[in-house]
Formats: structure tokens, C-alpha cells, sequence
């Protein structure tokens, strides 16, 4: 018996299938079309950036870094365009053999890979890194002939970071440096790392630090069509880079580089201001540095030297070093009297050539006393009995609050360095301060036997040269206190516009006029029959001044021998003045390390300064110390 079939059944079935088929086949052209809806039209952009980031490369163009001028024009810091040699490490199949085999085109010393090798441990794997620097035309030429055997490495344009002056004004100008991961880390903290594509070298110290966002300038950039190589194969956009703005400084070149001819072989440090802006003239380190050094990364054989030398040629004296002030002290000490009401000009003391406090006795310079003593003769001839007395009677607390209204124990706030953290805030004592200085409750107390001492500037006290030149300042500029800086007006590289750096007066400190003329004519005196009077001899202008000698150790009692010290164990000499007398143009402090007495050494080099400044009377070379100076305030 045969199988029955229904037509009907099996039509239905087909017809069923043919249907289920059907929609699947429509469910699967909507998805095919809903995925190209959504490549196409929602997703668009976005693909259409990613296929535009592999044909096209965004390459930054870094701009021509600012320059940098003293106050007549004269350029300190400026660019130059040099051709280098760069190797893409990620690209060099093997590094160390192309080394090799381009060091038989192009000179490359060892020093030249050890930079290389050192450049590449801090550096990205994808950015190109220099081997070889300035090169000849010839050496271009030579490398463009064999560059075929060398993927991965090229030469470049490149602009360079150059110092006209070497060693002049180093301190104040600083230096760049290649960029670290400590810089990284500052760039992206002030959320400028867009700025610095392609960037490789920032201001490391110095005002090329402090002012590194007004040199550095705006960063271009170049859109290239590149093939699936990764070569360039047309120019499709260019957005130039704008220039660094330039930085106009109130330094004088020359009298900066005089100066630091005048401390010839000697350390030590000197910062010359105008005391009607603040602005400075002059701030000396010695020794110095170059820092052209710096430029193509300085080598480890130089930069060992730098900071092992015994001189500490890297130590920025002027603002960083802290120092106690000797006898320079006194006219401050003697116009907190007068504005106090602890003395009056005309009150005098007899000086027997000692102060007996407690069980200590405080010995004067001079052995046998200077006699009656005011307050004139207080500093002309420097008594150190008149202000052991004086302070006695002032107590610690009236000196720190007075001697902070001069600035001194505080940071300037000088634009140098990034954030002041360059600068030393030096040491003003108070009770206060030894309460926070030391941490066992007996060494906390403040003894009023300390007070005496602190009277000639010595004990607790420290500033830097920035300090007691500022303080000095505000002397000759009556109670006007300005903030120190460098740098008079920055030039707009956009819009040539120059804006104005000299800042508003920081403080009048209101001083009675009375109260300075005696502290002013004191000074005067100083250079016409005291302490300065040899080194300011046959001046054809009046200047004001005040010696200084600070102890490194202590005697314990002995006299001072400075043939018998060891060199690094003697004085240190200081030496503060103004000038002209009547209407001051240059206030300065100079300090000279082991120098001896203030006379002997710091006197001569601000006699220096000071003549050629004012009369533009060129030095012969480093100025000479004067070995017969009697110094009067030798302080103990």
C-alpha cells in the first residue's frame, strides 16, 4: 500500500519555510543596515577621525624661545639655528650597530653617546633624540649622501639656547635643561602640557626658570598627509608658533661684569640696587658659572666638577646664602633706637672698652674704649660697647619687630628661581624663632644674655646680601621700601607691547625724617673719617657706607690673627653703601668671604662699583685689598 500526501499540508509547510526564510533574510539586511547607519551616519565622526589620524600626523612646531637684554639693550640670552643629528630609537632596527656604522660619516665621540644614552633613558621611545649636535655644512652634506643606510635617523633644524656672555650675570640669568619628570609633573600642575608638545628643553634656575612661561611663547603645529609609511607627502595646514615674549632687565651689563672682575679669585657675593625703584643693577656670585655648559646637556665630567668644587660655583651667595651682617648691623640698629625712643642723637655712653653683663664680659674693638660715644661716633668708628648697651636696653623683641619692617629675615620675594624656594630667608632672632628653632624646652627659652650680642649683628643672626642690600635701600630712599627684581618691562611678541615690571612702593615704613638725616649723616661720616674713609679717598662724589667683619668661630677670647687662620676659617668681610650722599642712585652690600675686615676687602670692591657707575671710570682688574686699612669694627 503506497504513502498518501496532501498537497495542501505540504504547501503549507513550503509556504512556511519560504516565509520564516524570509523574514530572517530581512532581519539580517535591518541589522546589515542598522550597522551602516551606525558606522556611517551616528558613528561618522568618529571613524572619520580615526581614518584622518592615520593619514594625517599632527607635527608641533616649537617656538623661538624670548630673549633676554640687560637695561641698555645688550643681549644676554638669545637663539641661534643649528642642524643635529637625531636618531628615533623606535625606529633603528639595531641601535648600537647604525652607532657604529654612522660614526664612520660623522664624528661621534664617546661623549656623544654617553649624552645620547643618558638623553634616551629619560626620553620616550618614539621621539627623536640628538647624537650629534651643530653640525658642518660639510658633515650635513656627508650624511645626506649615506642616508639611505640609515631609517630611523635624520638631520633636523633645530634652535639653540645661546649665553653671549658665558659666565657674566650667570646666577641671574640661569639656564635651560632638557625636560625631566619633575618639569613634566610643574607643566601639567599649571595645566600647560598642550603648550609643550615638542618641547624639549625649560628654564631650570635663574629668570629663564621664573619667567619660562613668558619666554617659552605659543607652540605651532603642521598638518601632514603621511602614507602607511609614516613619510611626509604634503602640507595640508600650518599654524605658526608665536615667539617667546622679551624680558628687558634693569641689570647693567657691564657694570655686572665689572663687578664680578673686582672680586677677582675671591668668593663672595654683592647685589647693587636703585633705591628709587628697586630695580636691580647688578647681583654677583662669585665664582660663577657658564652656562652655555648646559645648552646640549652638560656632560657628567662638568657637572661633577661644578658641584664638588670646593668654591660651590652653583650656589647663588647673593640671595642664598645667609651670613651674620657684623658691624653693618649698627645704623640699623641705631635708627630702631631712635624711631623707638630707646635713644636720642645727642645721649652718650662711656666706653671703657668692655660691657660686663652677668658673669661675660663683652669686649670692645678697641681696647681701652672709644670714650664718650653718641650715636654719631657710634658708627662712624664703630663701638661695639655702645650697642651691647643698646640692645640690653632695646630688648629682643623691639629689634626683631623693627628689623622685620626692613625686610631683613624674610625672603625679598626677587624674580629669580621658581616659587622663592631659591632664596634664603636668612635668620632673624626672636623669641619666637628660637621657640620653633630648637626642641628641648631648655634651649627654647630666650636668655637675655643672647641680646647682647645680636647689638653688633652677631649671635643668632644671618642675611643674605639681597637683604642687607634692600635694607640699605630703604635708608636711601627715606623709609621707601621696594620689592627687588631684575627684569624692567616684558616685550608682547604678538603686539610689541611692553608691560611694566617695576612694581608700586611694598611699604612706606613711615620713618620721622630726623631719624634718618642722623643715620644718613653717620653714614656719610663712615666714608669721610670712619671705617670707609681709606677706600672712599679722593671720591669726587659724597657716598654713605658702613664696614662690616663677621666671625666664622668663635675666639673663645683670644685675639684675632688672620695670618694664623686658616683661610676658610677667617672673617668674613662686608661692606654696605649708598651714593651720591644727597640723592642715591645705587644702594649695594657686599659681602667677601674670608675676606678679613670690611675695610680691607669689601670697601675697595664697592669703591669699584660705585666709580664706574657713577663716573664710568673703567677698573684696571680685580680690586685691590687694601692691607693697611685699620678696621674698627674687628666684632666679637
Amino acid at each position: 500500500m503506497g504513502d498518501f500526501h496532501n498537497p495542501d499540508s505540504d504547501l503549507d509547510r513550503f509556504r512556511f519555510r519560504l516565509g520564516f526564510a524570509a523574514v530572517a533574510v530581512l532581519l539580517a539586511f535591518g541589522l546589515l543596515i542598522g550597522r551602516f547607519v551606525w558606522l556611517q551616519i551616528i558613528q561618522h565622526d568618529f571613524y572619520q577621525t580615526r581614518a584622518e589620524d592615520n593619514r594625517i600626523a599632527l607635527i608641533p612646531i616649537v617656538p623661538n624661545r624670548g630673549v633676554i637684554t640687560d637695561r641698555n639693550g645688550i643681549v644676554l640670552a638669545r637663539n641661534y639655528s643649528a642642524f643635529t643629528l637625531e636618531i628615533t630609537p623606535s625606529r633603528v632596527p639595531d641601535l648600537e650597530a647604525s652607532i657604529d656604522a654612522l660614526a664612520t660619516v660623522i664624528d661621534i665621540q664617546p661623549k656623544d653617546r654617553k649624552r645620547f644614552k643618558r638623553v634616551m633613558d629619560e626620553a620616550k621611545n618614539f621621539e627623536s633624540i640628538p647624537i650629534r649636535t651643530r653640525l658642518t655644512d660639510a658633515e650635513v652634506a656627508r650624511f645626506a649622501a649615506q642616508r639611505y643606510r640609515f631609517p630611523g635617523i635624520e638631520v633636523k633644524a633645530r634652535l639653540f639656547r645661546q649665553y653671549p656672555l658665558g659666565n657674566v650675570a650667570s646666577h641671574a640669568i640661569g639656564y635651560i635643561g632638557r625636560i625631566t619628570d619633575r618639569d613634566l609633573s610643574w607643566i601639567e600642575e599649571v595645566e600647560k602640557q598642550a603648550n609643550y608638545k615638542g618641547t624639549d628643553h625649560i628654564g631650570k634656575n635663574g629668570l629663564e626658570q621664573h619667567y619660562e612661561f613668558e619666554l617659552h611663547g605659543e607652540t605651532g603645529y603642521e598638518e601632514v598627509e603621511i602614507d602607511a609609511g609614516g613619510r611626509a607627502l604634503r602640507s595640508l595646514k600650518r599654524i605658526p608658533p608665536v615667539s617667546g615674549n622679551n624680558l628687558a632687565l634693569s641689570l647693567d651689563a657691564k657694570l655686572q661684569e665689572i663687578t664680578e672682575q673686582a672680586f677677582g679669585e675671591r668668593k663672595g657675593a654683592l647685589v647693587a640696587i636703585e633705591p628709587s625703584t628697586g630695580g636691580i643693577l647688578a647681583l654677583v656670585s662669585n665664582p660663577t658659572f657658564d652656562p652655555n655648559l648646559f645648552v646640549d646637556g652638560i656632560t657628567p665630567d662638568n657637572w661633577k666638577e661644578l658641584n664638588e668644587h670646593p668654591s660651590k660655583p652653583m650656589v647663588n651667595r647673593a640671595i642664598s646664602g645667609a651670613y651674620p651682617p657684623g658691624s653693618t648691623f649698627k645704623p640699623f640698629m641705631a635708627l630702631g633706637a631712635l624711631e623707638t625712643g630707646k635713644r636720642t642723637p645727642n645721649q652718650s655712653i662711656s666706653d671703657p672698652g668692655y660691657f660686663n653683663f652677668g658673669n661675660h664680659q663683652f669686649r670692645d674693638d678697641k681696647k681701652g674704649g672709644h670714650g664718650m660715644v653718641d650715636m654719631y661716633k657710634s658708627i662712624v668708628h664703630s663701638c661695639d660697647t655702645y650697642y651691647y648697651i643698646l640692645a640690653n636696653d632695646m630688648g629682643i623683641d623691639n629689634i626683631s619687630r623693627f628689623m622685620g619692617q626692613l625686610g631683613l629675615g624674610q625672603r625679598t620675594g626677587i624674580d629669580l628661581g621658581k616659587d622663592g624656594a631659591s632664596e634664603s630667608k636668612g635668620v632673624l632672632p626672636s623669641q619666637e624663632w628660637k621657640k620653633q628653632r630648637f626642641k628641648k624646652p631648655e634651649q627654647q627659652k630666650w636668655y637675655a644674655g643672647e641680646t647682647i650680642s645680636i647689638g653688633i649683628g652677631q649671635g643668632y643672626n644671618a642675611y643674605t646680601p639681597i637683604q642687607l642690600a634692600q635694607a640699605t635701600a630703604v635708608i636711601a630712599n627715606n623709609g621707601v621700601m621696594f620689592r627687588p627684581h631684575l627684569v624692567r618691562h616684558i616685550t608682547d611678541a604678538k603686539t610689541g607691547e611692553q608691560r611694566i615690571i617695576e612694581p608700586q612702593p611694598l611699604r612706606d615704613l613711615q620713618l620721622k625724617p630726623q631719624n634718618i638725616e642722623v643715620i644718613r649723616r653717620a653714614m656719610v661720616g663712615v666714608n669721610k673719617e670712619g671705617t670707609g674713609a681709606r677706600a672712599f679717598a679722593g671720591a669726587p662724589y659724597e657716598s654713605a657706607g658702613k664696614t662690616g667683619t663677621a666671625q666664622v668661630y668663635s675666639l673663645k677670647g683670644a685675639d684675632y690673627k688672620a695670618h694664623s687662620i686658616k683661610q676658610e676659617l677667617r672673617d668674613h668681610a662686608l661692606f654696605i653703601a649708598y651714593a651720591p650722599a644727597d640723592k642715591p642712585k645705587i644702594a649695594l652690600a657686599v659681602l667677601v668671604e674670608n675676606g678679613g675686615f670690611g675695610a680691607q676687602s669689601a670697601a675697595p670692591i664697592a669703591r669699584m662699583v660705585m666709580d664706574y657707575y657713577l663716573l664710568g671710570k673703567l677698573p684696571g682688574g680685580a680690586a685691590k685689598e687694601d692691607t693697611a686699612a685699620v678696621e674698627d669694627d674687628n666684632d666679637e
